[in-house]
Formats: C-alpha cells, sequence, structure tokens
C-alpha cells in the first residue's frame, strides 16, 4: 500500500470511528430497592447517562464546554451544573488506595478512609478506556455541586465516604480503568453488563428545544 492510499485509509477509519458512539451498560441496585439499568453513551465531546431509553429523563455532560445538564421532561427543565471551587484537602486527609491483579487485564480496588472501606471492585483498563475517562470528567464537574450537599446535610448524614467518592478522589479509581463491579460503602452496587460501539445518534445529545435551562448553584 503505497503512503499516499495509507493516508487515505486512516482518514476514512478515522472518520467512521467518530462516527460512532460507545455504549456502555450497568445493572445498578440501591440498598433495598429493585435493581435497574444505566446506560453510558459517550463520543469525544458528549456524554450521556440514562436509563436506557432513548426517551425521558438523562444526564448530559459536554467534555468540551465541562458542563452538566439535568434534562426533565415533566418539569420541562435542563438543570445546568458548572464546575465550581472545591476547597482544599483538610490536613489528615489520608485516603488509601489498594490494587491487586485479578483476571487477566483487570485490577481489583479498595478506596478508603481512615480505614473504613468507601468503594471497592475490579476495573479494566483496556475496556472502553474513553467512558472511564467520561466518567471522571462529569465527577469533576459536579465536585463542587456534591461538596456543597454535604456540607448541607444534617451532620449525622455526613460521611468522610462521600467527600472521597463524589469530592476530592472522584476520578482514583477511575483511573485504574472502566468499572467491571463495584460496591459503595453505602450497599450501592455497579455490575457491568456490556460495551459496544454503535451508530453516532446526534440528536441524543442535545437538550430538547423549548426546555428552561436553569443554573444550579455551586
Amino acid at each position: 500500500m503505497s503512503k499516499a492510499w495509507l493516508g487515505v485509509w486512516l482518514l476514512a477509519a478515522s472518520a467512521a470511528h467518530a462516527a460512532d458512539m460507545t455504549v456502555v451498560r450497568y445493572i445498578d441496585q440501591d440498598p433495598g430497592d429493585p435493581a435497574y439499568t444505566t446506560r453510558i453513551l459517550v463520543t469525544p465531546d458528549f456524554l450521556r447517562m440514562d436509563g436506557g431509553e432513548d426517551v425521558g429523563d438523562f444526564v448530559l455532560l459536554d467534555r468540551r464546554q465541562r458542563q452538566v445538564i439535568n434534562v426533565m421532561h415533566d418539569n420541562n427543565l435542563a438543570m445546568v451544573f458548572m464546575p465550581g471551587t472545591v476547597p482544599p484537602k483538610p490536613a489528615g486527609w489520608k485516603p488509601r488506595l489498594d490494587t491487586n491483579a485479578a483476571a487477566q487485564g483487570t485490577r481489583r480496588f479498595s478506596l478508603s478512609v481512615n480505614g473504613v472501606v468507601c468503594s471497592e471492585g475490579v476495573a479494566a483498563q483496556r475496556t472502553a478506556p474513553d467512558a472511564a475517562r467520561a466518567m471522571a470528567e462529569m465527577k469533576a464537574v459536579l465536585g463542587a455541586t456534591q461538596y456543597r450537599v454535604w456540607t448541607d446535610s444534617p451532620r449525622e448524614m455526613q460521611h468522610d465516604c462521600d467527600l472521597a467518592n463524589q469530592v476530592w478522589e472522584s476520578g482514583a479509581t477511575l483511573k485504574l480503568g472502566l468499572p467491571l463491579e463495584e460496591r459503595e460503602f453505602t450497599g450501592r452496587t455497579r455490575q457491568f453488563e456490556s460495551e459496544t460501539r454503535q451508530p453516532l445518534q446526534p440528536e441524543l445529545f442535545r437538550v430538547p428545544a423549548g426546555m428552561t435551562a436553569i443554573n444550579a448553584p455551586s
């Protein structure tokens, strides 16, 4: 193959890849509640998280603008979350991330603070790596909002693990790769179901026309 034809082939392959989206499906469950599907759609520009249906509510991360939009059809609202300032980690904050090799290409992890396991599970570094990056980006955008929610909660509901999982160490486990299974200190669990490539559907990454946009405090 000549260099000229190789260049054309690589350009075509790149364009075809850009016209796809990564689709990751999980089975999530909160303590005492039925399990439910979470679908995550990822492109170089966006991440969309929903319940597996093209219609209905969804959360959209604009990766270029670094903003998260919560689309709520019943209220005709699009709540916009922007990055804010997260306070520095307090003195004595010493999280611990332990990892061990598991099945081929995966690592078992355990994130703890003050001897309490905040989250544990298994991550695969080579499975949908851009999806893992996008999930970490979403957590980073929402960090200041999560911190505000934590400070506004009653003292008995404030837990250091919330700060670890959602604020100061929010991307730590995602750096290890895509979660294949995960269990949080609350008892919430996540189980990987599938990862596929599908043709891009641009309309799934747009806020429906006519919705009222509201900036959320951060």
